[in-house]
């Protein structure tokens, strides 16, 4: 399916060079904010407490976030839990004024004053106080995650396609994911089990781009053979743009509504989409088909398994008998 078809090859490859520079120094800024100001974590790695609240009527989550606000919680997350009547409640570490935690208890006793003094329906089910410890799990098992979704990306390009294609293709994605980091580090954007989850998704979308491309790439290599590699690049992008732009285009809507009508508790997943699609965008034709036109990718690369196969057969004694 095509909206529209592009008659001519845009030169995407004649600026590859610009646009790596600029790739290169938004990535080192990324890393810049990160290391300089690191990522502001949720109390799922950070620890806190986890209070379970109902209502006898649909809860007004804006009224209890400002009930809760006006405690001095700053990182307070509220979010319907079950049903519309039953609220989940997390609050991150409180020190009372001579510099000591506050329990789990103190902090559910002066959130549900707080709460009955507006709502007296508000019932307390459940409190839980969730340790550094367990964040520091969450933070390893997350970072366990990343690292293995990262090698299975490397092998399936690398079986899929020739290894050019799979240091280019990860390199790409590393690009997106620390990109998005560094958006959360300079702004400060709450960063929680959601968002990175939106980023293991950025991971496997980004991919899929790039191998589109890749894919086209390999299909020209067999089909122009009179082509140079910059204009075999340029055709693949430009052929698959129709293509790019639907299926983008259908999931940034998809995220934006989440972004605009999701609600808090939505917010920073949505945001870490939209950066992560729009940079996915860029780096699959910017940067992972740029890093493999470096690289020295050529047609014989891609069908050597071709050549090989040919070869064999041409050896095999009963080649050319008819059956």
């Amino acid at each position: 399916m095509e909206f529209f078809r592009i008659r001519r090859d845009i030169p995407f490859m004649k600026h590859a060079l610009i646009f790596n520079v600029i790739s290169f120094v938004t990535f080192f800024a990324a890393v810049f904010f990160l290391w300089q100001k690191g990522l502001h974590l949720s109390i799922e790695f950070t620890g806190g407490t986890v209070m379970e609240v109902s209502y006898q009527q649909p809860a007004d989550l804006e009224r209890i976030r400002g009930q809760v606000g006006k405690l001095g919680y700053t990182d307070v997350q509220v979010q319907n839990f079950g049903t519309s009547r039953d609220v989940m409640i997390r609050l991150p570490l409180q020190k009372s004024a001579d510099g000591k935690p506050i329990s789990s208890a103190q902090q559910s006793e002066q959130v549900m004053g707080a709460l009955k003094a507006v709502s007296p329906d508000a019932n307390l089910q459940r409190v839980e106080f969730v340790g550094p410890q367990v964040g520091r799990e969450l933070a390893t098992d997350g970072l366990l995650a990343l690292l293995f979704v990262i090698a299975g990306i490397v092998i399936y390009l690398s079986i899929r396609f020739e290894w050019k294609f799979a240091v280019a293709g990860i390199i790409a994605n590393l690009h997106d994911i620390v990109i998005i980091l560094g958006f959360f580090a300079f702004f400060q954007w709450e960063f929680s089990l959601s968002v990175l989850a939106a980023v293991l998704a950025v991971l496997g979308y980004s991919v899929n781009e790039s191998v589109v491309i890749f894919d086209r790439i390999r299909e020209n290599f067999r089909k122009y053979r009179k082509m140079t590699t910059h204009e075999v690049i340029d055709n693949a992008i430009t052929s698959t743009m129709s293509r790019t732009i639907i299926t983008h285009g259908s999931t940034e809507m998809m995220v934006l509504s989440m972004f605009f009508f999701g609600g808090p508790t939505l917010h920073y997943f949505a945001l870490a989409l939209t950066v992560g699609i729009l940079f996915g965008i860029y780096s699959s034709v910017f940067v992972a088909a740029a890093l493999a036109m470096w690289l020295g990718v050529k047609r014989e690369d891609l069908i050597k398994g071709e050549k090989k196969a040919s070869g064999a057969d041409r050896d095999d004694p009963n080649y050319g008998a008819q059956a």
